[in-house]
C-alpha cells in the first residue's frame, strides 16, 4: 500500500472517527445537564420536605400556631404542587389545615381566669384542641414515608 492510498485511508476514517467523537461528547453533556436537573429537582424537595417538618417542630415546640406562621408555610411549599405527585400537595393540605384548625381552638379557648363567652364549652374546646394537636404531632413518621419516594436516593 503506497503512501497516497495509505492517506486518503485515513482521509476517509477521520470523518466518522471525529462524528463518534462528537457524538459521543454531546450524548456526555445531555447525560450531565440530565444529572444536574434531577438534582435541582431532589434540591427543590428536600427543601419543602425539612419546611414541612419545620412547621410540624413548631407545634411540638409550642403547641400553637400564629397566623405569620400560619401565612408564610404556604408559600414556603407552594412548589410542592410541581415537584411531587398529588399526595404530597394533598398531605401539605391536610397539614395545614389541621394547623389552622389548631390556632382556632386556641383562641377559642379560655381557662379559669378569663371571662367565658356564652354558649362556651370547655371541654369541647379543650378536646378538639388536643384531638388536632396529637394529629400534628404524630406527623413525623407519615411526613417521612410520603416524602420518602421523591428523596431516597438509594436507588
Amino acid at each position: 500500500m503506497s503512501v497516497d492510498e495509505l492517506l486518503k485511508l485515513s482521509q476517509g476514517l477521520l470523518t466518522p472517527i471525529i462524528g463518534i467523537a462528537t457524538t459521543y461528547i454531546a450524548y456526555q453533556q445531555w447525560k450531565t445537564n440530565q444529572n444536574k436537573l434531577n438534582l435541582d429537582r431532589y434540591e427543590k424537595r428536600l427543601q419543602v420536605y425539612k419546611e414541612v417538618v419545620r412547621y410540624i417542630s413548631v407545634a411540638v415546640r409550642d403547641a400553637s400556631y400564629g397566623n405569620d406562621e400560619l401565612m408564610t408555610f404556604r408559600s414556603k411549599v407552594s412548589d410542592a404542587d410541581f415537584l411531587f405527585g398529588e399526595e404530597v400537595p394533598k398531605y401539605i393540605d391536610e397539614l395545614h389545615r389541621r394547623t389552622v384548625m389548631l390556632a382556632q381552638w386556641n383562641n377559642e379557648y379560655r381557662d379559669y381566669s378569663q371571662p367565658q363567652p356564652e354558649n362556651y364549652d370547655h371541654q369541647k374546646v379543650v378536646d378538639e384542641k388536643n384531638r388536632e394537636l396529637m394529629w400534628i404531632l404524630e406527623q413525623y413518621e407519615p411526613a417521612r414515608n410520603i416524602f420518602k419516594k421523591y428523596l431516597d436516593i438509594s436507588k
